[in-house]
């Protein structure tokens, strides 16, 4: 039912507040090519189904204007997670193994989700590697796009995870999509940003260079 929603213009809505954390009318006009009233219009039946909320907001000298956020109802939307109970397995694993247990854990996560992306990436150019993982992202729940820079660099950017609060206890649990781009872009890929450590979102540098 939800794959359906995102379909949708109000759940493509949905999935661009959720990326962008908050948009007015204006904004989702211009990246959906659709006028602010058409969008008001989709707006007003979301917050009215208390998936969306609006604020009055000041940009700089101009007047004020309304921006819209998601409310935690829209997350019933999102691929659901089962965080405590992963964090209760973690514990279990570290209790017994100690803090490199974990990490191997997610170490041989990272290492079947890069070998099973490798041949389809094989011959490619980095942006289309690059541009693999983040469909491989995409698919297991996490906000993820790609970016190139005016000087070439490619960004990863990672809006919004659904392992945050896993993150928050399993540090270790970051070590998976390290793996899968070094294998995918061996040396290339620095992680500047992190959602762990109170980032914005999880953001990696990648170069574009042959």
């Amino acid at each position: 039912m939800h794959d359906r929603f995102f379909e949708s213009t109000r759940g493509k809505i949905v999935a661009a507040l959720r990326e962008r954390r908050s948009a007015s009318a204006f904004d989702l006009a211009q990246l959906f090519g659709l006028s602010p009233n058409a969008i008001r219009q989709h707006l007003v039946v979301l917050e009215r189904d208390g998936l969306v909320t609006g604020r009055s907001s000041r940009r700089g000298k101009t007047k004020p204007t309304v921006e819209y956020g998601l409310t935690a109802e829209a997350e019933r939307y999102f691929p659901q997670r089962y965080d405590k109970m992963l964090n209760a397995v973690l514990r279990e694993i570290r209790a017994a193994g100690g803090p490199d247990a974990v990490q191997a854990v997610f170490d041989r996560i990272g290492q079947r989700s890069a070998d099973r992306l490798m041949p389809t990436v094989d011959g490619l150019t980095t942006e289309a590697r690059v541009a693999a993982v983040v469909s491989v992202l995409k698919a297991s729940g996490v906000t993820a796009d790609l970016e190139t820079t005016r000087s070439g660099t490619l960004v990863l950017h990672e809006h919004s995870c659904p392992y945050a609060s896993v993150v928050a206890e399993n540090p270790e649990c970051c070590s998976a999509i390290h793996t899968i781009l070094e294998r995918v872009v061996p040396g290339k890929a620095e992680q500047v940003e992190s959602l762990a450590t109170g980032g914005a979102q999880c953001r990696f540098e990648i170069s574009n260079e042959a």
